[in-house]
């Protein structure tokens, strides 16, 4: 057989076992139901403008790589609002699936619930979220935005999640997950909230060029505490590791930063501005025999600006900490109403750091931090991130 006669023989072979895609198109609530129960790998399911009920559930979606499960807006600009219920659209046991340009809003407790099904050693996976907009979840209590538990290989991407009563995303037991040129804001008198949450056992999850303005007392919670039968793998002894932060740009919190029971992580290049109590927090609050002590953490090239009548204590360090394995490189630390008192005390000695330079960091009409105006000032923040 000549090499094209093969060529055609496997074409044809491939033509016929991989899936086909299968369009289906839905307009009101009954459809979308019925598309969902129906999926199959290759299916993608566009859905009209409008506004839907929530309370969508679905276990066992699972697509393939070649042919992953798509829900998507029929027009990115005129996206469909899924609206109400306890949760605008749980997951379970789902595999290779796309949710992209859809709204999730005013729901009672979470707004998108992604999770295992309770499996614990079979994780939900490859889970891919764009455009997607989450509002309005709570108003009370530990209501999450974007609920994720026992999901691995995970991208979220250009979401925007508001006004939420727990976390904007909160992981347990997540890992491989990239959260990137995402948004968080939300409203004062929530709660004791996070933006970003990753506990439970998470590890290799990376935040990157992502949006924080007010978003909860600790912006990013690298760690946590949670309950010994909820950790993923089952067994771990820290409630988080592998995580890195960079490139990410933060107004308020209480605190933007914050290692609670970590085992490893690395905040790079991030700009932090006007902070509420303290620009980081290393904690630790579980303490079961084995856990490891807080550690390992490294503060690097970020840009901090802050204020002494707010943070008197600049880096909080609790009980049952190791803060002395922490590493602080090359920070830029100005304190706007003591330039002179810039260089802040640190629970270990700083390698190259920066202080009381006015970096001329203004906030854009939606009160992010814009790029710094010193040149001095442009290797560090989220300017610097890619200029290494």
């Amino acid at each position: 057989m000549g090499t094209a006669s093969i060529v055609s023989v496997l074409s044809m072979l491939l033509a016929t076992t991989a899936p086909a895609e299968r369009r289906v198109d839905v307009a009101d609530d009954a459809a979308l139901r019925r598309a969902i129960e129906g999926a199959r790998p290759g299916t993608r399911i566009v859905v009209a403008a409008g506004r839907y009920a929530g309370g969508i559930a679905a276990r066992g979606l699972v697509g393939t790589a070649a042919a992953p499960i798509v829900i998507e807006a029929a027009d990115p600009r005129n996206k469909p609002v899924i609206q109400g219920g306890a949760a605008g659209l749980h997951l379970s046991g789902c595999a290779h699936v796309v949710l992209r340009n859809l709204i999730v809003r005013g729901q009672s407790a979470n707004g998108i619930n992604i999770d295992d099904g309770g499996a614990g050693d079979a994780p939900a996976h490859h889970v891919t979220l764009e455009g997607i907009e989450v509002a309005d979840v709570g108003p009370r209590g530990n209501r999450d935005g974007i609920k994720l538990s026992g999901v691995d290989d995970l991208v979220l991407r250009g979401c925007t999640v508001t006004d939420w009563a727990g976390q904007g995303i909160d992981m347990v037991g997540c890992h491989r997950a990239l959260i990137e040129e995402c948004t968080f804001r939300n409203k004062d008198g929530l709660g004791p909230t996070s933006g970003v949450q990753a506990k439970g056992g998470s590890s290799q999850v990376t935040v990157r060029r992502c949006t924080f303005v007010n978003a909860g007392q600790r912006a990013i919670n690298i760690g946590g505490s949670t309950g010994l039968p909820y950790f993923r793998p089952r067994g771990a002894k820290y409630e988080a590791r592998e995580v890195t932060v960079e490139g990410c740009r933060f107004v308020g919190s209480l605190s933007p930063i914050a290692f609670v029971g970590v085992d490893g992580a690395t905040v790079r290049y991030n700009t932090i501005v006007r902070p509420e109590k303290w620009v980081v927090r290393i904690l630790q609050e579980t303490a079961e025999p084995g856990f490891v002590a807080c550690r390992n953490g490294v503060f690097e090239r970020n840009l901090i600006i802050y204020r002494r009548a707010s943070v008197r204590e600049v880096v909080n360090v609790g009980r049952g900490t190791e803060p002395a394995t922490f590493r602080f490189r090359a920070n830029l630390w100005y304190c706007e109403d003591q330039p002179a008192q810039s260089r802040p005390p640190l629970p270990a000695p700083e390698e190259g750091g920066v202080y009381g330079i006015d970096p001329k960091v203004a906030l854009g009409p939606a009160g992010i931090p814009q790029s710094p105006a010193t040149p001095a000032a442009k290797g560090y923040g989220a300017e610097g991130l890619g200029r290494e």
